[in-house]
């Protein structure tokens, strides 16, 4: 045992092949952790155990096949004698016909249905979401007003939302804001006996030691890091809040610590409410990869207005005790990465 009491101890992990969950997998197992690591099909279990990074630890790591996490009872034996959930599986934000069918409905269902699953396993200690800083901003935030300073404690009404979504971004801030106030709502009328904590990150950038092709790294939150370093120009512009992916898998796991008061939220964002300039990835992959950029990996010449968007979460460096990685390491891990796995393509 840890001198936390945590360590030995089981947690179930839920979107272990994902950006954020791979990296929090790893992190629980390197944290002495036992892990069952829920995942919808049987492919996504010899993927992760092919992986570096898991090599050293795969006699602490067993899975449990969820096909369908929208179902009720879902995940009602993939709970049985577990300490902790780590529920970190959502849909991400990407085009589609009808994002409340795979984005809004999926999230909120996904999350209630592990709650619910949870109250019947009197194991259960702590329950850890991954939310985000999407959950607690309004839709106008992302289109550079000033609306003042967000926090992980601030709200967003479920009645305030638009029913018509202006773009699958739109779509993916609903399903986050829904996922989240469903949660309240639940503790609020279950009082569950487990306590909750949602972590809340903004755009998560880092190296996702499963992405093997120069496609797959620039994908998800990673592609809107890697825009300017490939060509691409976006005048309209994106918030500038980032963190590193580390950093998130950090506070996922640091949360489980019995010492940490729960039924809280953590946010994740660097460089405080000051935010980050997309462009100035471009000086960062100058400065560290000039064999890149000369070989043209990097063909640089991208644009991306940085949108303000003010995100405190200055609390989580002073609960957890350490101070956010900054956005030019985001850049060294993600652009390291892409520049390797180039070369090997």
């Amino acid at each position: 045992m840890g001198s936390s009491g945590t360590t030995g101890e089981l947690i179930l992990l839920t979107g272990g092949t994902g950006h954020i969950g791979y990296r929090t997998l790893v992190e629980a197992l390197r944290a002495g952790f036992q892990v069952r690591a829920a995942v919808r099909r049987e492919s996504s279990i010899g993927e992760i155990k092919a992986s570096k990074s898991i090599q050293p630890y795969l006699s602490s790591l067993s899975f449990a096949i969820v096909e369908d996490i929208t179902k009720d009872g879902a995940f009602d034996e993939a709970v049985k004698d577990v300490s902790y959930i780590v529920h970190i599986a959502s849909p991400l934000a990407k085009p589609s016909e009808d994002p409340e069918k795979t984005i809004i409905q999926p999230a909120i269902r996904g999350t209630l249905s592990i709650l619910n699953s949870a109250l019947k396993q009197p194991s259960v200690k702590r329950v850890v979401i991954t939310a985000s800083q999407a959950a607690v901003a309004p839709l106008t935030a992302y289109d550079g007003q000033d609306l003042g300073v967000f926090t992980p404690e601030s709200k967003v009404p479920s009645d305030s939302l638009p029913k018509e979504y202006p773009n699958y971004f739109a779509a993916y801030a609903v399903s986050k804001i829904l996922a989240y106030n469903h949660t309240l709502e639940f503790i609020e009328k279950e009082k569950p006996k487990f306590t909750v904590i949602n972590v809340m990150p903004t755009f998560v950038i880092g190296k996702n030691e499963l992405a093997t092709t120069p496609q797959a790294v620039n994908a998800g939150s990673n592609s809107i890091a890697m825009n300017v370093l490939v060509g691409v120009q976006n005048p309209a512009g994106m918030v500038g809040v980032t963190v590193h992916v580390d950093d998130v898998a950090k506070i996922h796991i640091a949360a489980l610590d019995p010492k940490i008061e729960g039924n809280r939220n953590f946010g994740a964002n660097c460089n405080g409410i000051e935010g980050i300039e997309w462009d100035s990835a471009i000086e960062t992959v100058k400065r560290h990869f000039p064999k890149a950029v000369e070989s043209a990996i990097f063909p640089l010449g991208g644009s991306q207005k940085s949108i303000p968007l003010q995100f405190d979460a200055s609390e989580t460096e002073k609960v957890l005790g350490f101070k956010f990685k900054s956005f030019e390491e985001q850049i060294i891990s993600l652009a390291g990465w892409y520049a390797e796995v180039s070369a090997n393509a």
